[in-house]
Formats: structure tokens, sequence, C-alpha cells
């Protein structure tokens, strides 16, 4: 071999080593690319783009009020959307918005969760400092403090103070979406045991418009009872309360019992609220227990009938 060939040889081993080494930089390069980038999830035909959004569980058409539930679970399964914000107003919490029931008139889903309610009467400056007879209003809660509902009468200025205790009045109950649930109407009647046949009388309609019950007043010499009665004037409750309603220093109650008054239903009981408010207000406080699966529309009408006997026997200033 000649120096000729000999030079042509090395020239052509180098450019085989440099095109080598160039092809291996470039298929390492590749495959490091290639494991660098994550895998991109195949899309279905017709889908989004993006991550799935959800739907802000805030609820709407609350009016005036502007209230929001808070998210809560509930027995038998039933869910809530999650709510952002927790209802406030005046330092309440309003108890978490319950799920449409069927067969249930709306705005009642709430009696299903609850078998004792609070019912506490606002007070009024105006009525503590003149003695001037105005609306009533009421809160009414839950065992957990949570309100329930709001509760206002709407009466005028002249019926009020004229007729006092004894009047007549629509009081409208309200619920944590500014919704009116419940409608009591009670006419202008007579309470006296003289008068047998012109006794008191509540009307319960829930919706407004559809009345569900009755709160009858019933004759007796010394004791204040009265029967629950259902749409079709059915009897299916009695309440039997003490010869004397007025008591110091303890709660007066009133038993809700069956019709044939052997059996004990619940209870709606006067709470002693101390010596000050009872003597100088009357922003009166009740409890009323039931049974948990009691009928709602009976619920509704012992909420009536406690705001019948406040009426009655406790509701004293401006007669």
């Amino acid at each position: 071999m000649n120096n000729r060939e000999s030079e042509l040889l090395l020239c052509e081993i180098i450019y085989l080593k440099n095109h080598e080494s160039k092809m291996f930089f470039c298929r390492t390069t590749t495959s490091r690319s290639t494991t660098m980038q994550e895998p991109q999830p195949a899309t279905a035909p017709g889908m989004p783009y993006g991550p799935p959004q959800q739907v802000p569980g805030t609820y709407q058409g609350a009016g005036n009020y502007g209230f929001q539930a808070q998210p809560m679970g509930f027995p038998g399964g039933f869910g809530v959307p999650p709510v952002q914000n927790q209802p406030n107003m005046n330092g309440a919490i309003w108890m978490p918005i319950p799920p449409s029931i069927p067969n249930c008139p709306p705005g009642l889903e709430y009696l299903t969760q609850i078998d004792q309610i609070l019912i506490q009467q606002q007070l009024e400056l105006l009525e503590i400092v003149t003695g001037f007879e105005t609306s009533n209003k009421y809160e009414l809660r839950n065992a957990q403090g949570q309100r329930v509902y709001f509760a206002a009468e709407d009466t005028d200025c002249l019926t009020r103070n004229f007729c006092g205790s004894a009047r007549p009045f629509t009081l409208r109950v309200i619920d944590n979406l500014g919704h009116e649930v419940i409608t009591l109407h009670r006419p202008l009647r007579c309470s006296s045991c003289c008068c047998p046949c012109c006794l008191q009388e509540l009307e319960v309609q829930a919706p407004p418009g559809t009345t569900v019950g009755y709160v009858v007043q019933n004759w007796h010499a010394c004791l204040p009872k009265f029967t629950i009665q259902d749409e079709k004037r059915t009897d299916i409750l009695k309440i039997i309360g003490p010869c004397i309603v007025c008591r110091c220093c303890e709660d007066v109650n009133f038993e809700v019992k069956s019709v044939d008054e052997t059996c004990a239903v619940g209870r709606i009981s006067k709470k002693w609220t101390g010596f000050v408010q009872e003597a100088f207000t009357d922003a009166d406080t009740f409890g009323i227990s039931f049974p948990m699966d009691l009928d709602v529309k009976m619920k509704a009408v012992m909420i009536g009938a406690c705001f019948l006997i406040d009426f009655m026997f406790f509701e004293y200033s401006g007669n």
C-alpha cells in the first residue's frame, strides 16, 4: 500500500467516526426530549377542554333577606350543595336549607328534621317605654340555636291598641329564603267561658292559601283546652293547659295529648325569662316539643297553637 492509499484510508476512517458520533448525539437528544414531555391525555370527541368546572352552591332567591344556607348533612342520605358563606343576620345563624320532599308543603321541610322548636318574641323599645302596642315579631329556632323561621304580625295600629290581646291578626311565617311558608289567621272572637258559642279559633295555611289545619278552643269551666284539627275539621290532637296560667319563677306547660287525652304527644311551654322581663314586657319565650315523625302539617298547626296561646294568656300590654 503506497502513501496515497494510506492517506485515503485514514480520511475515510475519520469521516466514519465523526458521522457515527453525530448520529449518536442526535439519537440521545431526541430520546431525552421525548422523556421530558408528559403524555397528553386523549380528549373524547365533543368534550370541553380544560379541567371540569364546579357549579357554586350559592342559593338564590333570598329576596330582601339575602340569606344563604350552611352546608350540612341530613338524615336519610339527603345532601345540600356546598355553600361558601354562612348565613348570619344580627348574630343569628340560619338553619341549612333542606332538600324538597315529596308530598310536603314547600317550606315545611325544615320541620321534618326537628322534634322541638324555640319561639322567642323580640323586644320592642317603643312598647316598653310608652306601652304603645306594636306588631309582634318572633324568632323560631331549633335545638342548636339556628333560626328556622321568622314570624311577623300583620295588623293595623288601631286594631292592636283598641282590641289588645283579643285582636284579630294575620301572622306570616317566613323561611330563610324570604318566602312566606305559613300564614295564620285569627278572626275576632270571644274567649270567655260565658260565651261557648263564639270561642277562639285559628286557621293555619301552608303554603298561603292552602289550609292544613285549625286550632279550636274548647269550652271548659276552668281549664284552657284546645283541639288541633286537620284541613277536613277532623280532630287530631288535644291541648290542655293548667288552671292557673300565671306562675312565678317556673314554666307554664300546655300538654299536647291524643284525642282521647290518654297519651302524651308533646308539650307547649311558656318559659320563665326572669322577673324584670316578665314584669315590664310581654316578650315571651315558648318551647314546643313534638314527635319527630309527626306530620309536618300538624307540626305547623302546633306552632299556630303556640301563637294563639301567647295572645290569649300572655299578651297583656296594650289592654
